[in-house]
């Protein structure tokens, strides 16, 4: 069984037939939306699929649209066990909104403090602070998505019980080979994070995430790591039940 942590599938050209074609194949995929407007439209869409979940989110790199949107991420935030994509971006595309971002991912981890839920963390250049925020609001289940910071950060990451997701552009880099091996075995998640990949000149697919198991096969000298990621998530799905 395939797991994927992290897919835009509204983002595709066809979203429709993504998840129809996600159902059918049966990977347990976690929709992610860049902001609350994004999950209104999604969520009737996927609300009785048996596999599909949508996560409701608000980017740091859309802070321009923060504060309109933030109500609507208060009125939904009941509609899913399932937060994401959330978080900082301190890069470059991002820097420049650093105070509305960290205004806006303060209010969402008071708001979700309290419940149970499982969250997406986006956390490019500001990894530190992303980890800070999540200990200060006693944060319990986070997936760290497409992690790219120090390495020596990822030890107190998982010392709090945190997961970090790989795809299959991570594997294909020296950095993210370095990040792969350093993650505990059992807090290691996958993603697709389509269709913001590309594999083989084509869009990246759920189903890639095949590739990603081979690899951490071969990382983790085993056979077994599909039932692994499998048994992870579950064991994260058992924390907010």
């Amino acid at each position: 069984m395939i797991i994927d942590t992290h897919c835009h599938f509204d983002l595709y050209p066809n979203p429709k037939e993504i998840i129809n074609e996600l159902e059918k194949l049966g990977i347990i995929t976690i929709g992610m939306t860049n902001l609350p407007s994004h999950f209104k439209m999604g969520y009737p869409h996927i609300k009785n699929l048996k596999k599909i979940r949508l996560a409701l989110g608000l980017h740091p790199l859309m802070a321009s649209s923060h504060s309109q949107e933030l109500p609507h991420f208060m009125k939904y935030i009941d509609y899913t066990s399932y937060i994401g994509e959330i978080g900082l971006d301190f890069s470059k595309d991002g820097i420049a909104t650093k105070s509305i971002q960290i205004d806006s991912f303060e209010k969402i981890l008071q708001a979700v403090s309290n419940k149970q839920k499982i969250i997406s963390i986006h956390s490019r250049g500001a990894e530190k602070e992303v980890l800070q925020m999540l200990q200060k609001y006693k944060i319990e289940n986070a997936i760290f998505h497409w992690y790219t910071g120090g390495l020596k950060l990822i030890d107190e990451i998982v010392s709090l019980g945190y997961y970090l997701s790989v795809n299959t552009a991570m594997i294909k880099s020296i950095n993210g080979q370095k990040i792969i091996n350093r993650i505990p075995k059992k807090y290691i998640l996958t993603e697709s994070d389509g269709p913001f990949i590309k594999h083989n000149n084509r869009v990246v697919k759920s189903s890639d995430i095949s590739i990603v198991i081979d690899y951490l096969n071969k990382v983790f000298k085993s056979q077994q790591m599909e039932k692994k990621i499998v048994d992870n998530f579950m064991n994260l799905i058992k924390k907010i039940k």
